[in-house]
């Protein structure tokens, strides 16, 4: 099963242009490296896949299974985007690659190559951007763009209290405006961390 996400994800490289064909072995060893796995099966049929994100799912829930990966929106995107830079060619190569066409085809060929190479790359996330909620408006000064942006999702709260030494957290209901509507729960938990557990005079 793992072996074949592997498969698919460098099948998706040699499909974008990532990767070529002498590359194929030496980045499933660097997947395999990655993942933290050992051993690799090769399938018995054709790969095939349907998109990125299910392939990078499988991986990194099977990276959050066995320990390698924490289970939290954080790790899991650091995580897939670990797997995507093993298919990413070097910074000196993309910008070798978007110079000759600059010079060769134009700026506009060049910058839509680019755009291209960061969705292939997963930099830009197509599958989340397509979630996004857009709506347009009629104003006195012309037509306002209305977007809700949910392909960069808001931080694990677990995950940002992991990475600070000594914080701690609290997750209390309520909106923006919870410090004024909830002081009687807010104030307390500040003052206790502030003070570190001292006792008030």
């Amino acid at each position: 099963m793992i072996s074949t996400a592997i498969q698919q994800l460098v099948n998706y490289g040699l499909d974008t242009g990532l990767i070529l064909p002498d590359d194929e072995i030496y980045i499933r060893n660097q997947l395999l490296m990655t993942m933290q796995l050992d051993d690799f099966t090769a399938p018995d049929s054709e790969v095939c896949y349907t998109d990125l994100e299910s392939i990078l799912k499988t991986l990194v829930d099977d990276a959050v299974a066995r320990g390698v990966c924490e289970d939290n929106s954080t790790a899991r995107d650091l995580f897939d985007t670990k797997l995507m830079g093993v298919l990413t060619p070097r910074p000196s190569i993309v910008r070798a690659n978007f110079e000759e066409r600059y010079e060769n085809e134009g700026p506009q060929a060049a910058t839509d190559w680019f755009y291209k190479f960061s969705q292939d790359t997963d930099y830009i996330r197509r599958y989340r951007i397509k979630r996004d909620l857009k709506w347009v408006t009629k104003t006195p000064y012309g037509d306002l763009d209305i977007t809700i942006n949910l392909s960069k999702p808001e931080k694990d709260p677990r995950a940002i209290a992991a990475a600070i030494p000594d914080s701690r957290l609290a997750i209390l209901p309520g909106d923006h405006f919870v410090a004024r509507r909830n002081w009687q729960t807010f104030n307390p938990l500040v003052l206790d961390f502030l003070l570190d557990g001292a006792q008030i005079p």
